[in-house]
């Protein structure tokens, strides 16, 4: 990825992040320094928790901790260099570094979105076909889920920071933007970015919209099941053990979808607003999935609390 041209005097790209005055950069360090952190710390300890606890030791579960790491990468890779241009001005990213950063911004949030379709089907299969779950979800059906979201969303975005590293790059070297996003990067090229576009765009609406497709499709089938259960309070305990999960999508595909839509209006929005999204997209998620299951996940709650008694004994 480390193929590209350069003709400008400088080896660096220089992010131009929304927020100008140093007063304003200073507070808007606060929220995301504790949304990192609290990303951070909350993942860690769920990561810890699942791990110490055999109880917890279960493909759902699993699929849990995949989640989490994914969550650690994306945050790691996008918000300390925001803090650092917010607390030293520290604008300056090497071309190889951006590129590094968008192929990992691509492909870890649609290995987030795989994970949840992974994590839909595992709720359709226990909701509707629970004599055959303990067969169909085990351990090996982690393994191969694994190595699906791995390859599928590895391989598909590639080609978007290759061709963003392969252009001409005769102009200014400002990114108007807090991190590399391809079309921030490519529109700084002399070169025809028209394959770039439309790579982003097919290619994302291929794995997201996909992966949309298919939980909704899970969720309509959980709906249809749930609705025939006769037995007292049976769709009450059916439904809580798919809510965790449907709100990690939501907050995951509202941000995403509002994210779109303020590029489809930008004309009536300040330009600052879909920065300011796309960084917030890869910080809110991470910090309250696991609080989300901490707190709806009895076992994950008790196991959670068990591990802070060891840690105060």
């Amino acid at each position: 990825m480390t193929a590209y041209q350069n003709d400008t005097s400088s080896t660096d790209f220089l992010l131009n992040c929304f927020v100008r005055s140093p007063h304003g950069r200073l507070w808007m360090s606060l929220p995301l320094s504790l949304l990192l952190l609290l990303a951070m710390g909350a993942n860690i300890t769920l990561l810890i928790t699942i791990r110490m606890e055999a109880a917890l030791h279960q493909p759902l579960y699993y699929l849990l901790c995949f989640l989490s790491l994914l969550d650690i990468v994306l945050c790691l890779t996008v918000i300390p260099k925001v803090l650092t241009i917010f607390w030293f001005d520290s604008k300056s990213i090497s071309f190889s570094a951006c590129f590094i950063q968008m192929f990992i911004m691509n492909s870890f949030l649609a290995m987030e979105s795989c994970t949840f379709m992974v994590m839909a089907y595992d709720r359709y299969v226990a909701i509707c076909h629970p004599l055959r779950y303990p067969s169909i979800i085990n351990d090996q059906f982690v393994i191969w889920a694994a190595i699906f979201i791995l390859a599928r969303n590895i391989l598909f975005p590639m080609p978007i920071p290759i061709l963003s590293a392969r252009l001409h790059y005769c102009r200014k070297n400002v990114i108007e933007n807090c991190i590399c996003a391809n079309m921030s990067v490519s529109k700084l090229s002399c070169d025809d970015v028209t394959l770039n576009r439309l790579y982003q765009f097919a290619g994302g609406w291929t794995l997201l919209g996909s992966d949309l497709i298919l939980i909704f499709l899970s969720y309509t089938f959980i709906l249809r099941a749930v609705l025939r259960l006769k037995a007292e309070g049976a769709v009450a305990k059916a439904l809580s053990t798919c809510g965790s999960h449907f709100i990690l999508i939501l907050f995951f595909s509202t941000i995403l979808l509002v994210f779109v839509l303020t590029h489809v209006t930008k004309k009536k929005v300040s330009p600052d607003v879909p920065v300011l999204l796309n960084v917030l997209h890869h910080v809110i998620p991470a910090a309250l999935n696991p609080i989300v299951y901490g707190v709806r996940t009895q076992e994950i709650k008790q196991g959670i609390q068990r591990l802070l008694k060891k840690g105060w004994a």
